[in-house]
């Protein structure tokens, strides 16, 4: 592409967004997983990775860009603002370099790797704080989770086209070889939010639209054969049972699903069912790992040899690992922050999460609107099942899945403090949805 035009193009947007900010965040969410790939480059980078640049990545730096000579030129919109997250998220950024730039010193980190690796993982936080300083009131925040299951529809229905080509189903513009547990994994959030709405809504045309929703994503969310997604249903499933006001017709679905589970062999699609069998076929040639009598496949062999050899790395540099990408590749979240960051960046990692989670649930149970209720209610569930597809997915770094999860993160969180603005707007008029950071 033509770096004129680009220009251009970048410029307008700039323009556009500096006038009207909410037109950019609308801009930003049909980018996170419809953005084309602008250039690439070999070489470089750990884990025999080239350097991408997508569409998404030059327009979140040109939006970024114009809301802070926004919030420069305009002194009381404020920069950032006071939210749960802010301690955790600026630690988890400040650690995550610390221990990069270790890396750089002692030699475990080379090239430009370290340094793109933890740019990627600061661009969704930005999304994080673009959304959360910018909500000003409730039909805001729908009228961008509308867009936001807008984009799953259209990237439900690429995938869905790809089925007929027996291969497994990814999102789009991922190259030739595709990231299937990364569609699973993006998949199985916002399903988890549709069905979250679904649950609580006393509305039977907006029930019926989840319903839909989660329909159109489960199709090709069977198809991406990712394991890792599919360990994460139950789980979701056990949310929803656990905290939902529907605790009955959850744990009913839960107790048909346990029941049921013989016949999944006939009700799934074979090729679901070969993929999940194949977790236990070991072949000839190929590491195998075996736990008593159960040898598993080499996939999932190659990720508990990688784990093993992670701890015994570890060992040698406790406390702030090896940097980021400073250890190799490892298809495991916890085990690969564990190695790259140490203790530290595991425990300030896992405060993120458990910050996080509690911020859903303290929302949910603050919300009266039950479509609030419900989409904070979609959301912890959903944390919780990335949390199990973190065990074979390394789902906290993935662009791609982090973007739309911090987008509802700051639509969650915000939504009670809007609620309550709203509520006191005769007595009190307030413009933002927190304090300033003093």
């Amino acid at each position: 592409m033509d770096f004129a035009f680009i220009l251009i193009i970048a410029l307008a947007v700039f323009l556009v967004v500096f006038i009207k900010t909410e037109f950019g965040l609308y801009l930003v969410i049909f980018s996170m997983l419809l953005s084309p790939e602008l250039g690439s480059g070999g070489g470089g980078l750990a884990e025999g990775r080239r350097i991408i640049i997508r569409s998404e990545d030059v327009l979140l730096l040109v939006v970024a860009f114009s809301w802070f000579a926004k919030t420069a030129v305009n002194k009381e919109l404020g920069l950032t603002l006071k939210t749960p997250l802010n301690r955790p998220i600026m630690l988890y950024v400040v650690v995550t370099a610390l221990a990069t730039l270790v890396g750089y010193a002692t030699g475990t980190v080379g090239g430009m790797s370290g340094f793109f690796y933890v740019l990627k993982y600061v661009e969704y936080f930005v999304v994080y704080y673009m959304v959360v300083n910018n909500l000003t009131d409730r039909p805001q925040a729908w009228r961008l989770v509308v867009a936001a299951f807008l984009t799953a529809v259209i990237v439900s229905l690429i995938g869905a086209a790809q089925i007929p080509s027996g291969q497994r189903v990814s999102a789009p513009f991922e190259g030739e070889a595709g990231e299937p547990n990364t569609l699973g994994g993006y998949l199985l959030f916002m399903m988890a939010v549709a069905a979250g709405i679904a649950l609580e809504t006393t509305r039977l045309r907006v029930r019926v639209v989840c319903l839909a929703l989660i329909a159109l994503m489960g199709l090709p969310f069977v198809y991406t054969l990712s394991r890792a997604s599919f360990l994460g249903v139950p789980f979701v499933l056990g949310a929803f049972a656990l905290l939902s006001m529907r605790r009955r017709l959850m744990g009913g679905v839960l107790l048909l699903l346990i029941v049921a589970s013989p016949l999944a062999v006939v009700l799934l699609p074979k090729p679901v069912v070969e993929r999940v069998l194949y977790t236990f076929e070991p072949e000839v040639g190929q590491p195998t790992v075996r736990l008593g009598r159960v040898a598993f496949d080499p996939s999932t062999s190659a990720r508990l040899i990688s784990a093993q050899q992670v701890l015994v790395g570890w060992t040698k540099r406790p406390i702030l690992g090896y940097g980021v990408t400073g250890f190799g590749f490892m298809d495991a979240q916890y085990f690969r922050t564990l190695v790259e960051t140490g203790v530290i960046g595991l425990a300030v990692f896992l405060w993120l999460v458990w910050s996080t989670l509690r911020s859903g649930v303290l929302s949910f149970r603050a919300l009266a609107n039950p479509e609030e209720r419900g989409l904070a209610l979609g959301f912890v569930a959903g944390l919780i099942g990335l949390l199990v597809h973190a065990i074979g997915a390394n789902t906290f770094i993935i662009v791609r899945i982090m973007e739309p999860f911090w987008f509802f993160a700051a639509v969650v969180i915000a939504l009670p403090i809007l609620a309550a603005q709203e509520a006191a707007a005769p007595r009190e008029k307030r413009a933002r949805p927190f304090g300033r950071v003093a």
